[in-house]
């Protein structure tokens, strides 16, 4: 499956998810030098910086390992930008949501695992 198609539609599916939890959007897809933020959300006391992975199974691993110490720290530096840039009163946290499809974007019901406070 193209990867960006996947991506996309993961992106998508965890924004509907969270919008449905209360979570208000602020930006999606922000990028800086430093990489790429998929989901910028807010909810009551945060603003949450959310990395998606999407994954046909957990066989091999768990989607949240693949956000492994380099790709944390380039989240890190990509979300202070925007911080600086926005400036909102609230904690920052960032997010991991994994979502397992099966059959890839034809997944009817994927599984998706909104971890909080991921690092």
């Amino acid at each position: 499956m193209n990867t960006k198609l996947r991506g996309s539609w993961g992106e998508a599916l965890a924004l509907k998810y969270l919008k449905n939890k209360g979570y208000t959007p602020l930006a999606a897809g922000y990028r800086s030098r430093f990489g790429e933020i998929d989901l910028i959300v807010r909810d009551a006391k945060y603003v949450v910086f959310a990395e998606v992975k999407v994954r046909k199974s957990d066989r091999f691993a768990e989607a949240r390992e693949f956000v492994d110490y380099n790709k944390q720290s380039r989240l890190r530096k990509t979300a202070q930008l925007w911080l600086a840039q926005h400036d909102p009163p609230l904690q920052p946290r960032f997010d991991v949501i994994e979502i397992y499809a099966p059959m890839g974007i034809n997944t009817i019901n994927p599984r998706i695992n909104h971890i909080e406070d991921a690092f």
